[in-house]
């Protein structure tokens, strides 16, 4: 899909056009000859502008294009930056189901809605809503119409333009990894993923193997993976683009290729999805394939503990005691509390190694998640509200959900071993999601950390609430989110 802006509209396939609800004019919508604007006019009249409706328009002469589509947004004071990301998917959608090479969409001028900010998320539904995983099927999706955006030209716009299509294309990187089968996808394929984009993207790129693991003290990484003869990686890529004596953002994700629960088997209904536990680790690794290409000035680590959770010969079992990164010791209850293990180690080594300035780890860690927050909503829970309310501002601006949960030393206690430092699990079903949240704040000793737990909203599921841009399977939730949360930081 090429996108280019223009200042006016050329000889287009399709040119679309918002309009608000009970209004008269489509927003950025030239003069046409009469008879095309008698058209219009009763086009307007039969849709209202109501949220999602369209309404397709021929052209006689097709100048300055073939067709019109109208697309209603809705009432004015309800129009969000999600509402021109996910209209501007289904007219993306729509142009592909014609079969058309391309097609024009007008940006809504500022008093309706800030034009930069338009054209931004006009690029990220469009480009994300294209996309399919057809990686398997024998008839493939048809090729993506291009894309042009009617808007008065400037270096602003151009740079936009530019910085949403490496966001789209991060989004689209992780959906497309994450979707991956087990049985195309281990730890072994996620680190290639890793040296691939290192590779393109000019980043540091450090794979550490089974035997390196073990003989460093990665107990939990080590214990997860035991029970598959896909041998554990831990993946460490580096941007470094800030200043030398600068501190990093060290951002860590779950990868579990494939998470069957171990000895603590999962039923089998569903247990397909869990190809999705390693949505977290695929997050990471579209953020760190963004930051690249956008040449942020600043130092970020992306760290990915990678395992698949299997119930070999060798598999960890419950009532074993492991010793993580940090020389902590944690009894295990449920080997299908994984996660917590691998991200502790992970979350260890971030902070030990490059003593940063903030961590941020991504993982599909507990159905509790599922419960307290839905399908629409990942929860998060942190150690400084600082660092909190900044990715709470950067949800905003995204429109990636998210809610803070509380992590007090009640919760820390929950998780208390009468046998080790701490246990795998906390006390029954009670606070499911904060319980293992509390698990990782053991490894972080002093550093500003928010952990976000993505198990609601990293795939399309039951209850998940219908976008254009996320089609069936893997979201990338999260990689918008904090791609704006690092081009906004400040010291």
């Amino acid at each position: 899909m090429k996108i280019k802006s223009e200042n006016s509209v050329k000889n287009t396939q399709l040119l679309c056009g918002f309009v608000l609800e009970n209004s008269n004019k489509v927003l950025g919508l030239k003069k046409f000859d009469s008879k095309t604007t008698s058209a219009i006019n009763q086009s307007l009249k039969d849709m209202e502008g109501k949220l999602g409706r369209f309404s397709i328009i021929p052209i006689p002469g097709k100048k300055p294009a073939h067709r019109i589509l109208l697309a209603g947004i809705g009432k004015k004071e309800n129009l969000t930056k999600d509402t021109i990301r996910n209209i501007s998917g289904k007219i993306a959608q729509k142009a592909r189901e014609l079969k058309l090479k391309e097609f024009s969409i007008i940006a809504p001028p500022n008093f309706v809605i800030d034009q930069i900010s338009s054209v931004s998320q006009i690029i990220e539904g469009s480009k994300m809503a294209l996309y399919k995983f057809d990686k398997f099927k024998s008839e493939k999706v048809e090729k993506s119409p291009d894309l042009t955006i009617v808007v008065s030209k400037s270096k602003k716009i151009s740079q936009t333009i530019k910085t949403s299509e490496i966001i789209a294309d991060g989004a689209i990187f992780t959906k497309s990894i994450a979707n991956l089968p087990p049985n195309e996808c281990t730890p072994t394929t996620l680190a290639d993923f890793a040296k691939v984009i290192s590779k393109k993207n000019n980043m540091k790129c450090n794979i550490i193997s089974k035997l390196e693991l073990k003989k460093k003290g990665f107990g939990g990484i080590t214990a997860v993976g035991k029970g598959s003869k896909n041998e554990p990686k831990l993946i460490v890529l580096e941007h470094n683009r800030g200043k030398s004596n600068e501190k990093p953002i060290v951002l860590v994700g779950k990868a579990v290729t494939f998470d069957t629960g171990g000895i603590s088997l999962k039923p089998g209904a569903a247990m397909d999805e869990m190809k999705f536990d390693k949505c977290g680790g695929c997050t990471v690794l579209g953020i760190m394939k963004a930051v690249s290409e956008l040449k942020l000035p600043i130092n970020v680590v992306g760290i990915i503990p990678s395992v698949e959770n299997m119930p070999g010969g060798e598999a960890y079992r419950p009532g074993d005691i492991v010793k993580l990164f940090s020389g902590k010791t944690a009894e295990i209850l449920n080997t299908d509390a994984e996660g917590r293990l691998i991200l502790a180690d992970a979350l260890s080594y971030g902070e030990k190694h490059y003593s940063p300035k903030a961590i941020i780890d991504f993982a599909t860690l507990t159905g509790a998640c599922i419960v307290a927050l839905g399908n629409n909503v990942a929860a998060i829970v942190s150690n400084d509200e600082k660092l909190a309310t900044k990715i709470k501002d950067a949800s905003k601006k995204t429109t990636e959900s998210i809610w803070e949960l509380p992590l007090t030393q009640d919760f820390m206690d929950m998780i208390k071993s009468e046998v080790a430092d701490m246990k795998n699990v906390g006390i029954g079903r009670a606070a499911g999601t904060i319980t293992a949240a509390a698990f990782l704040k053991n490894a972080i000793e002093k550093t500003p950390w928010v952990h976000v737990d993505i198990a609601g909203v990293a795939w399309t599921q039951t209850a998940t609430k219908e976008k254009s841009y996320n089609p069936k399977g893997a979201t990338g939730f999260g990689v918008r989110l904090i791609l704006d949360y690092l081009q906004n930081l400040k010291n």
